[in-house]
């Protein structure tokens, strides 16, 4: 049984074997209902094999999956009320909008009137009611992807699954329906489990977030524990943007601990649980790094590069101990610019860097 009853999908120390290959190892997870949870991780993570196993089109080798308090597990994939959107969103070619979204809700029993009616709200609710009789190949990707949305919609599944549905779209268009996705997340209350490995989307998007790599679960929090407060090295280099700063640690106590700058200075700042003392890495973000002048800051560099990205510049500094930082500056005319080759030293508040566990 579910160990809760605010749970939609609980898994429970699920592995998945192909072979001698472990693709998900031990895996635990509880999926809040009415919830926007994602599944971030590279290429190869496990994430898309979650997802499979969670709709049953792969068998788990151990553990078990909780769907509202049934065990799932065993059934076959057409028992389970989950429904998927793919990556490539399938859509029969032959059959308009609305017979796409009409097929499955015919194959289970609907009648076609009842069908009918269910095809018209969710076409509203994807913005597609104007599209009901266009055929796919006069589609949009956009609208392509509303489409496969409005079919995994009709049925009305108590959880649904999204495959990195946005990986076909360019940037802007992603963006776009990144924002109506969590819209109509809200308007249906089904659980969404999303599956990507943009980390922008991740962050955007989700009410909570599961880091995950080599087949185990890394990080579950918001988008904001996860980027403020990681747990691990793996975890911090993946989510956005940060710098890794070798450094030497020497006491610990009360979630805190004190360490060693390039350089000799010494501060003490958070520490992710299970930091040890000795040598560890220090994360701080670009955008908590400030260039001040020469003899004010913590560590000490030489400018390498500028990095123009529209509204900001990325400023890359070699520091004199060795290793490099990013500063993440916001372009303005109020701010100067540090030359390359010019040296500079590089300060932060200690409160919002992190030591990590390896």
């Amino acid at each position: 049984m579910s160990r809760d009853n605010n749970i939609a999908v609980d898994i429970q120390n699920v592995t998945k074997m192909y072979g001698d290959v472990t693709a998900l190892k031990g895996v635990s997870l509880d999926i809040r209902d009415n919830e926007f949870f994602t599944l971030l991780g590279p290429s190869g993570c496990g994430k898309t094999t979650l997802l499979r196993v969670i709709a049953g089109f792969e068998e788990i080798s151990n553990g078990a999956i909780i769907l509202y308090g049934q065990n799932i597990a065993n059934l076959m994939p057409n028992e389970r009320p989950v429904n998927t959107v793919f990556q490539q969103y399938a859509l029969f070619p032959h059959m308009n909008v609305t017979e796409n979204v009409m097929f499955g809700l015919l194959r289970l029993g609907q009648d076609r009137a009842n069908a009918k009616t269910r095809v018209g709200e969710v076409l509203e609710l994807v913005q597609l009611s104007d599209f009901a009789d266009r055929m796919p190949s006069q589609l949009s990707g956009g609208q392509q992807q509303r489409v496969a949305l409005a079919r995994a919609l009709a049925p009305s599944p108590k959880v649904l699954l999204l495959d990195e549905p946005l990986s076909a779209l360019d940037l802007k268009l992603r963006q776009a329906v990144r924002l109506e996705l969590q819209q109509i997340q809200n308007q249906t209350g089904i659980t969404f489990i999303f599956v990507t490995h943009d980390q922008e989307e991740a962050l955007t998007m989700s009410d909570r977030i599961a880091v995950i790599e080599s087949g185990q679960v890394q990080q579950v929090g918001s988008a904001r524990e996860i980027y403020e407060a990681p747990k691990n090295k793996f975890v911090a280099d993946f989510i956005g943007k940060t710098n890794l700063l070798d450094v030497s640690v020497t006491d610990l106590a009360r979630g805190k601990g004190s360490c060693i700058l390039p350089g000799g200075v010494q501060i003490t700042c958070p520490a992710a649980e299970g930091a040890h003392a000795g040598s560890g890495h220090l994360s701080v973000r670009p955008e908590r790094i400030t260039i001040t002048a020469l003899g004010k800051g913590l560590v000490q560099g030489t400018v390498a590069r500028h990095i123009y990205l529209g509204t900001d510049l990325h400023v890359e500094v070699n520091l004199v101990e060795g290793g490099h930082v990013t500063v993440r500056m916001q372009n303005s005319t109020q701010i100067q610019i540090p030359k390359v080759g010019q040296l500079v030293c590089l300060d932060f508040e200690p409160n919002f860097a992190r030591l990590l566990v390896d």
